[in-house]
Formats: structure tokens, sequence, C-alpha cells
């Protein structure tokens, strides 16, 4: 005798239709891609800001403005935002039970990342462009 998944739902669930929503694998890819990249970037950073102790503002500038510190640095940017989205809204949904406070929250979290990404992005590149 044979059982499928379905047959192990209990019924209730099944009626309210609170199975699987199909979303949970590429979260959990999403987040694990990013923490690696946050890794290894995270990595270049701190070599970076090292090399960069001894030195003057001139010099920390015209480290950023090399085309390979500022891609990195914008990828940086990107992923660290990226990640911490995605950490937040795990949080937000496991522990915030109102739904009109989890969806406002979730809103703001991203609107905010979205705007710490672009001035960041708009500093990298203001510096790498001599402006």
């Amino acid at each position: 005798m044979s059982t499928n998944a379905k047959d192990l739902r209990h019924p209730l669930k099944r009626a309210r239709g609170l199975g699987s929503a199909q979303f949970g694998v590429a979260h959990w890819w999403t987040q694990r891609t990013t923490a690696v990249a946050l890794v290894l970037l995270g990595l270049w950073f701190v070599i970076l800001v090292l090399g960069l102790l001894q030195g003057d503002y001139a010099t920390a500038r015209a480290a950023v403005a090399k085309p390979w510190n500022a891609v990195l640095l914008i990828a940086f940017l990107v992923s660290m935002f990226w990640h911490a989205v995605l950490g937040l809204q795990v949080v937000v949904e496991d522990y915030v039970h109102t739904r009109w406070k989890e969806i406002t929250l979730l809103v703001l979290i991203k609107f905010i990342a979205v705007l710490c990404v672009l001035g960041g992005t708009l500093a990298v590149l203001r510096i790498a462009l001599g402006a």
C-alpha cells in the first residue's frame, strides 16, 4: 500500500489551501548564494580597507576609482542589502501575525534597502567617475 504526500495532509489544511507555496527553495538558494557572495566580497573589502589604513584621502579615492574596485564595491552593496532583505523577510513572516503589519513592514524594508543601494551606488559612481 503506497501513500503520497497529499494523503498525509490534514483535511482542514487541504481545504484552506495552506500547503506549500513553492517559493521556499528559491528563497533558500538565493539567501545561500548571497551569503557566499558576501563571504568572498567581504574578504575583498577587508583586504581593501586594511591596505588603505595608512593611506590618505586621495589614496582611498584613487583605490575606489579603479574600475574593478568600483564594480566589486557595488556588487558588495547589492548583495549585502539583498541578503538583509531576505533575512528580514523571514523574521517578519515568522513573528508578525497581523497581515497588514506584515505587508507594511515588508514593503518598508524593501523600500529602505533599495534607497540604500541606490545611494551607495551613486556615491561609488561619483567617486569612480571623478564627479
